[in-house]
């Protein structure tokens, strides 16, 4: 621990010791002059005392010093000391007297002027505290106007109050009896979901046998398609079997159409060619009567297989598809 803590804390003892302020600081005097051989000066003792006015310190300092040249003048009156020695000591007394009172004066000028200067600040902070008590007061007399708004608020809710009051015990009433609406809902709740239990059993008896009756009828269904797919794909067979014979019919159509159509052309190119023979036999020979006959015999011959021709293109020749469709399936009907 450091001196001036020490220090301190021997302070604060005295201080428990003494409540008097003058008496705490020439204690305090006594304590640094004597233990620790400081000179105690004013501004040091109000540094660890704090106590009282910035005079106090200044005025214990000094009466310590002239009751400590008091005493150093009895001891120096003493019979048994020398003159010299009495002497050296009264003018080592008288110096440190002479010291020590030019720095209490020192200190106490000090002490003034930090005196004058907290009284300043002090005024200063008096005035501002009037400003802020005459703030306060304007802030008070608001108050007060609010307290009486309030008051007046207060006697209306306190009004208020006593109809909810009133209006809560309406509330409770009619609460109790509908509490004892809802233990009747209740019961006839309880019983409702007796039925609805039972009703609810036959309902899933019920569901089961409908399930039972729709997965039979499901099975029927699926067989009954099972067949209808089986039939389908036969008769998409038979369909593709006749698409073939009516492709091979109108193929060997299309040949005879080509046949007939070769043979008129020939039957064509031979009736020019007879009637060509025919006009230079008849410019050559106009007397050859028989081979005349004959040659118009062999036209007409020709010409009656031309019509016959004619007539079997026409027979064979399809009128329409739809046609065709029908006689390639009465003929597969027939079949």
């Amino acid at each position: 621990m450091s001196e001036e803590s020490e220090i301190q804390a021997e302070v604060e003892a005295l201080r428990e010791r003494f409540s008097d302020t003058k008496a705490l600081y020439r204690e305090v005097c006594a304590l640094l002059f004597f233990r620790y051989g400081i000179t105690p000066t004013a501004s040091k003792l109000y540094q660890h005392v704090r106590k009282g006015s910035m005079s106090a310190p200044a005025e214990a300092l000094a009466k310590f010093w002239e009751d400590l040249r008091g005493k150093a003048r009895v001891e120096i009156d003493h019979p048994d000391l020398p003159e010299a020695l009495k002497e050296a000591a009264g003018q080592a007394v008288s110096v440190l007297w002479t010291q020590a009172t030019e720095l209490a004066r020192e200190e106490l000028a000090v002490l003034r002027v930090e005196a004058r200067t907290e009284a300043q600040s002090a005024q200063t902070e008096l005035q501002e505290a009037q400003q802020r008590s005459t703030a306060l007061e304007a802030q008070m007399q608001t108050a007060q106007s609010t307290a009486a708004e309030l008051e007046i608020r207060v006697q209306g809710l306190a009004a208020e109050l006593e109809q909810e009051r009133r209006a809560h015990a309406a509330c409770t009433a009619r609460g109790e009896a509908l509490s004892r609406q809802v233990d009747e809902l209740k019961l006839e709740q309880s019983k409702s979901r007796q039925h609805f239990s039972a009703e609810l059993d036959k309902g899933r008896a019920a569901i089961d046998e409908a399930a039972s009756r729709a997965a039979e009828a499901e099975r029927r269904a699926l067989r009954e398609i099972d067949r209808e797919r089986t039939a389908r794909t036969q008769v998409d067979k038979q369909l593709e079997q006749l698409r073939g014979k009516l492709a091979e019919v109108e193929r060997d159509h299309h040949a005879k159409v080509l046949e007939a159509n070769a043979a008129q052309t020939r039957l064509a190119a031979a009736l020019e060619s007879a009637r060509a023979s025919l006009a230079e036999s008849a410019r050559v020979n106009q007397l050859q009567g028989v081979e005349l006959q004959q040659a118009l015999q062999a036209v007409a011959q020709h010409k009656a297989e031309a019509d016959t021709l004619r007539t079997l293109v026409a027979q064979f020749q399809p009128s329409s598809t739809a046609g065709r469709k029908k006689r390639l399936v009465d003929s597969s009907g027939g079949r």
